[in-house]
């Protein structure tokens, strides 16, 4: 990839990542002093010139979530003060998205919340993977580019012959268009799980809509995080006849000891996941493949500052016709 005239910032969390990102790009990262005061407060301060200079943030509001969005706004806020031309944020893990509406009386929408901050401190361009809603882009009045990984995730079924006998999986119904997705990538057939049926009668033949006894089952999602719900779903597929169990998801939230209850989980063969978040070592397991999603996003920063489509990257190399 040819060298891009940009400037690059990676912050704390997930800053492998941004590394990976600029390793894409041939270039390194711009210099940024963080630093924490006894109380936790943060210090930021950009150490070298951004005047006139287009620049993207690589960062995930992730880890420690509200750490990290603050890392990002007071990044911002800097770059700012110092005459950058353009600031875009690169956000592979949008915290606080999954408060993405008023479900009961008196709760906040939150991702709306931190959309609005983020365009309040003056930045120019979201460039995000896999929001856990569609509809999070509307939530900004500037430019979201909207990248997702499903053509990555499918790209380990293509690379292993994994193809034949599959059906792929919804944990509950919200994430019915995510699972119909996918299965159109891999060009097998999808089902649901009805998740209030899956939780007391696993075994019942109510807990699935769709055909999974003899087939190699992927159950998609966005996000796993405790993973529970993984869990239920596995038990219910095993229980109805999957002769296997795949878990593809974007972010590997993993909290807490769910890592090691997911590794454990004698219902489940393995599990794909991307890097958009950071997976320290004690939560590593031969069980998880991490697969990176820094030449899409290089890609995509190349792409932005050339003002060219996008659309491209949307695509499965294996099968390009599916639609997304």
């Amino acid at each position: 990839m040819e060298e891009c005239q940009i400037k690059l910032f990676g912050l704390s969390a997930n800053h492998e990542l941004a590394e990976a990102v600029a390793d894409e790009l041939h270039q390194p990262l711009s210099q940024i002093d963080i630093k924490r005061f006894a109380d936790g407060e943060i210090y930021e301060r950009v150490l070298e010139s951004v005047r006139g200079d287009d620049i993207y943030i690589v960062a995930p509001i992730a880890e420690e979530v509200n750490d990290g969005f603050m890392e990002i706004m007071i990044a911002v806020d800097a770059l700012r003060r110092a005459s950058a031309a353009h600031i875009n944020v690169v956000i592979p893990y949008f915290g606080y998205a999954r408060q993405d509406r008023k479900a009961k009386s008196r709760e906040p929408i939150t991702a709306k919340m931190v959309a609005s901050l983020l365009e309040m401190d003056g930045i120019d361009r979201v460039l995000a993977v896999d929001l856990h809603a569609d509809q999070l882009q509307g939530f900004f009045d500037i430019p979201v580019d909207h990248l997702q990984a499903a053509p990555l995730l499918s790209d380990y079924f293509y690379r292993r012959n994994m193809l034949e006998n599959l059906v792929v999986v919804s944990p509950d119904h919200t994430g019915a268009g995510r699972a119909r997705k996918f299965a159109d990538l891999v060009n097998a057939p999808w089902g649901v799980v009805n998740d209030n049926v899956a939780m007391t009668t696993p075994e019942s033949p109510d807990a699935i809509v769709g055909e999974v006894a003899g087939r190699r089952a992927i159950i998609v999602d966005d996000i796993v995080d405790t993973g529970r719900r993984v869990q239920m779903t596995a038990r219910a597929l095993r229980a109805n006849g999957a002769t296997d169990v795949f878990v593809v998801a974007t972010h590997a939230v993993l909290s807490g000891d769910s890592a090691q209850r997911l590794a454990a989980d004698e219902n489940i063969s393995h599990y794909i996941f991307t890097d958009t978040l950071l997976m320290p070592e004690a939560k590593q397991s031969a069980k998880f493949t991490r697969l990176s999603v820094a030449p899409l996003l290089a890609d995509a920063i190349v792409r932005i500052h050339e003002n060219r489509p996008l659309d491209i990257l949307l695509k499965s190399r294996n099968n390009p016709d599916a639609k997304l």
